[in-house]
């Protein structure tokens, strides 16, 4: 990716502030300086004095205690699908946690005052970066049981709770139950329903067990938005997280209560369940290098359209017009076929990564798009040859350390089934995702699926930009297009994220408004079939980001309108 040349040359000399880890050097105190004087055997009879000695050269002053370094930054701060979720994270950096520890607290935050998106009946993923180090990528999603069959809910073996304790593990400052203290306190004693959150209750009401769900559903009707939103039973269960640890999911007492209660879920499953470490796809866009989640989840996809659109042209091209909207969507369309194809659980297949983020290979594939029509496209073939709903937070501490974080339960309420105060997943229906072998259940095997947190290092290596966003399969095409406009044409990361955004299916365009005629007309002659505007606001997602300006040392984030995300900074 580059700034519009100009531009990504200006982000890499300048805004990405050297973000160094920051650490407290130890003191010990300093031994004595100079020798004890010799002791002297006493003179039998009294004798005159001796000369005295020549003075002694003065000892070296002791020197200074080194100072606590600076920290690289002048800011911290946290960006999520909800202001009570930012306040857990802030408050986590403010009282000296670092990213994870402020991430992790944000997750938990965030699966209670949406608990229809995420939580801990569900799965993430995320990557963690900083200064100096190896990024790193964890896959803790769900995955399906050690008997291999799928039930009919699609409920997959749950992996927040153990991905949670295992970034916190790695490199975290603070235990579980510290950073678990905002979540329970905000499903004691409650936070105000959102509008999301309502209008979720009224859609869902059919299909979710309302009478097992008096807090939401209080004498059967659904909450209005700004009612009270408590969860006691959710919160009995985050304090005994908090007291007993991961184990008290996956070997006690919770494993115990979901593997007699819940169809898919077993104990020898739950202890069996690990969280995938790994290094993120990464991929040279201009001077900079992006990072996305790692196979099974779309990480390459992002990368591979981001480079495709590079060999376009796309910071030449007018954003929002007929071009740019054509480049990008047939970007996504090529992408897309890979995905199909070659995207799979890399502990049972080999994804060809190098070459899905080849930037030479992905010029080529550019030169086949053509510039007024569509790209040709069969969906019962590879192309190449290659074989082989959410919520987004984004955290970045004073030290430099970013932590980019997608968590979810799948369909909006998941499977619908509740237990424990919150409901399971149904991720196993990922599975129908592709055409090949590439995806197909097995013991213990992850899904393709669309949850992507990516992240912008400059040429350091030092994380400038982390972002993510819900929208199920229409993530990798909502980051592209906040991308293309922040990196290729020089804009705020505020006026990207505001920008109107689209989606091809088919030949269909979902936009989110209809663009003015002459736009519309030319579309429609390169041979897409409908513009169509989708009905709900959060079809189009709610991107969660923050960018660090390593000049100033400032970090700043942008509020997507088109659900209650939040964002917030503070100063170390």
């Amino acid at each position: 990716m580059r700034r519009s040349a100009a531009a990504w040359t200006w982000l890499v000399g300048g805004l990405v502030a050297a973000i160094v880890l920051a650490g407290c050097s130890a003191v010990t105190a300093p031994e004595p300086v100079g020798e004890a004087a010799p002791s002297v055997e006493p003179a039998p009879a009294p004798e005159p004095a001796p000369p005295p000695e020549p003075p002694s050269e003065p000892a070296e002053p002791e020197p200074a205690p080194p100072e606590e370094s600076a920290p690289a930054l002048r800011a911290f701060g946290v960006s999520a699908g909800d202001a009570d979720a930012v306040a857990a994270g802030m408050a986590v950096l403010e009282d000296g946690g670092n990213a994870v520890d402020a991430a992790v607290a944000a997750a938990f935050a965030v699966s209670v005052v949406e608990p229809f998106a995420s939580g801990i009946g569900g799965g993430g993923a995320a990557i963690v970066a900083a200064p100096g180090t190896e990024p790193v990528a964890y896959d803790y999603r769900e995955v399906v049981s050690q008997d291999g069959v799928i039930p009919a809910t699609n409920i997959g073996i749950p992996g927040f709770v153990a991905g949670m304790g295992a970034l916190l593990d790695d490199h975290g400052t603070r235990t579980l139950g510290e950073v678990l203290a905002p979540a329970v306190d905000l499903a004691r004693h409650g936070t105000a329903t959102s509008a999301t959150v309502a209008s979720q209750l009224r859609s869902a009401a059919y299909r979710l067990p309302v009478g097992q769900l008096p807090h939401l559903y209080p004498g059967g009707a659904p909450l209005d938005a700004g009612a009270p939103l408590v969860q006691e039973e959710l919160a009995d269960t985050l304090e005994l997280l908090a007291r007993d640890g991961v184990d008290a999911f996956y070997r006690g007492a919770l494993a115990n209560r979901l593997a007699v209660n819940v169809d898919g879920i077993d104990r020898a499953s739950l202890e069996a369940y690990a969280v995938q470490r790994s290094r993120p796809p990464a991929g040279r866009v201009g001077d900079l290098e992006v990072l996305g989640a790692a196979p099974p989840l779309p990480g390459a996809t992002l990368i591979q359209m981001l480079q495709v659109a590079e060999a376009l042209d796309i910071g030449a091209i007018e954003p929002g017009s007929a071009d740019h909207i054509h480049t990008i969507s047939m970007a996504w369309r090529l992408a897309d076929q890979f995905v199909s194809w070659d995207l799979g659980d890399p502990a049972f297949i080999d994804v060809p990564l190098d070459e899905l983020t080849d930037p030479e290979r992905n010029t080529a594939l550019a030169a086949e798009v053509p510039p007024n029509g569509f790209l040709s496209v069969d969906p019962g073939q590879p192309r190449g040859g290659l074989t082989g709903n959410t919520t987004h937070l984004t955290v970045v501490d004073a030290d430099g350390m970013m932590v980019s974080m997608t968590n979810t339960i799948t369909n909006f309420w998941g499977s619908g089934r509740y237990e424990a105060g919150f409901f399971l997943n149904d991720q196993l229906r990922r599975f129908s995702i592709g055409r090949s072998a590439a995806n197909r259940p097995e013991p213990g095997r992850r899904s393709v699926s669309w949850a992507l947190p990516a992240m912008v290092l400059d040429d350091e290596g030092r994380p400038v930009l982390g972002i993510g966003s819900p929208g199920g399969r229409r993530i990798p095409n909502i980051l592209t297009q906040v991308l293309v406009r922040w990196g290729f044409h020089d804009q705020s990361l505020s006026d990207a994220v505001a920008a109107t955004r689209f989606h091809l299916e088919g030949t269909e365009l979902f936009v989110e408004e209809i663009p003015p005629a002459p736009i519309a007309d030319d579309l429609r002659g390169r041979g897409y079939s409908a513009l169509s505007v989708p009905g709900p606001p959060y079809y189009f997602g709610s991107v969660q980001a923050l960018v660090v300006d390593h000049d100033s040392g400032e970090v700043t984030g942008a509020r997507d309108t088109r659900r209650e995300g939040d964002w917030a900074v503070g100063t170390p």
